[in-house]
């Protein structure tokens, strides 16, 4: 497993090996060994999740104010784009975003830590994309950043026309959202 650290370098892009032939392919998606050498990381992840989206789907930006979760997420059907914002007020990346394609073709993952927040988009006819946590869901902490915040300034691909859940659609600005203090 390759860990590259992105313009925010505590979030990681993570590509395994992945062993073909004319037959398929074979790679260990997660190994806790190979992680915690790439990464440098101990972490325990306690669930996994999987959602189907079609084209066009925007989930996020998503996270939880209390029980924060670091995601280790990846597509495994189709591509999106996937992004995570710095919502650690005390970092000196705070406000900042970084992206990358996830798709079943290129096999990454994306360690997003714990103090961020989360979103992605399908970019293919429909996507599956599934994640780790390192806590449980606590709907009753979770918040979403609106996708869109001027002040964030995601680059989303172009000529998507993003459909959103009533929540996400109500996403609050990054100046009005609460924000990890530590």
């Amino acid at each position: 497993m390759k860990a590259t650290p992105t313009r925010i370098p505590d979030v990681l892009i993570l590509e395994p090996k992945v062993f073909g032939d004319a037959r398929g392919f074979f790679y260990e998606s997660f190994n806790g060994n190979a992680f915690a050498r790439a990464t440098g990381l101990e972490v325990a992840f306690v669930q996994d999740n999987h959602s189907r989206s079609a084209q066009g789907v925007l989930r996020g930006l998503h996270y939880q104010i209390q029980n924060p979760q670091g995601k280790l997420v990846r597509c495994v059907r189709g591509a999106v784009f996937d992004v995570a914002v710095d919502i650690r007020r005390s970092s000196a990346t705070f406000g900042q975003w970084v992206g990358a394609e996830l798709s079943e073709e290129n096999h990454r993952q994306i360690w997003v830590p714990p103090g961020f927040a989360h979103g992605f988009v399908v970019l293919t006819a429909s996507a599956d994309f599934l994640y780790k946590t390192t806590d449980y869901y606590a709907p009753a902490f979770e918040r979403c950043i609106a996708w869109n915040d001027p002040a964030i300034g995601i680059e989303w691909p172009a000529g998507i026309t993003p459909q959103l859940s009533a929540k996400d659609a109500v996403g609050c600005s990054l100046a009005d959202a609460e924000v990890f203090e530590g």
